[in-house]
């Protein structure tokens, strides 16, 4: 149930399209709003939150503009079919096999959307302080980086940063500015480095300029940062990626037994 407030509400100094923006955004994120089913009419949603219409007109825009709903002049605002991809990481982790695209990409396209990467940059450089301690570097040490930016349906859904230890990436089709056939965690198995342990740090944060641009952002909405550490035998450390996608329109599935 939501309690109407207004905007001198002391406790929320949002104003009152952005407040009715969010709870609307949870209910299309939670599941009860469902793709395709209409948002409540102007006038229920103008008497649920005491606010005129122009207040509810920019809330929905606001939506629109996060690419939630859909919807014209004169014609009710609809959840937009694919608002939502929930990423399930464990379905990423095994090398593909031969022949097979990108994981990322085959599981992308299972939900019906076209799925395609572009390579931004391959180099050498000094990773952020968390990837490098994930892959014991010392002090100022380098690291071989791919960055990516993947798209469904033509829409930029996800940054992908990686880092490469380079005694392992010298020498490899990793150091090119081309795509990997099945991607860098086929091309390390055939070195004789397979992903045993995949360890993930999930944080929400503000995103930078260069996420908020590479993402096309239509605001500060938070964006769900995963720092991805990928161990080989004995522990070691062979990739570290930093993925960053629309906290608005994605969710993590883990699964997982008790220890």
């Amino acid at each position: 149930m939501t309690v109407p407030r207004t905007e001198d509400d002391a406790y929320d100094r949002r104003s009152l399209h952005e407040r009715i923006a969010a709870d609307l955004r949870d209910e299309i994120m939670s599941g009860d709003l469902e793709p395709g089913a209409k948002l409540p009419s102007t006038t229920r949603l103008k008497a649920r939150f005491d606010a005129s219409s122009a207040t509810v007109q920019k809330a929905l825009q606001l939506l629109k503009d996060e690419r939630l709903v859909v919807g014209r002049a004169g014609a009710a605002v609809t959840v937009r079919e694919h608002r939502q991809q929930t990423v399930r990481p464990a379905s990423f982790m095994a090398p593909a096999g031969p022949g097979e695209q990108y994981r990322w990409l085959a599981e992308a396209t299972k939900g019906g959307g076209r799925a395609h990467s572009e390579l931004l940059e391959v180099t050498e450089a000094t990773p952020p302080r968390d990837a490098a301690e994930a892959l014991e570097l010392p002090d100022g040490g380098t690291a071989l980086l791919r960055r990516q930016i993947l798209f469904i349906d033509d829409e930029p859904v996800e940054l992908v940063t990686s880092y490469y230890p380079l005694d392992i990436a010298r020498g490899t089709a990793m150091t090119e500015h081309r795509k990997v056939m099945g991607g860098t965690p086929t091309l390390l198995a055939e070195l004789g480095f397979p992903p045993r342990l995949s360890v993930d740090r999930v944080s929400a944060r503000v995103p930078t300029q260069e996420q908020y641009e590479a993402l096309r952002l239509p605001s500060s909405l938070p964006v769900l940062r995963t720092l991805r550490v990928i161990y080989s035998d004995d522990e070691r450390p062979i990739e570290v990626t930093v993925m960053v996608k629309a906290g608005h329109l994605h969710e993590l599935q883990y699964e997982f037994t008790p220890e």
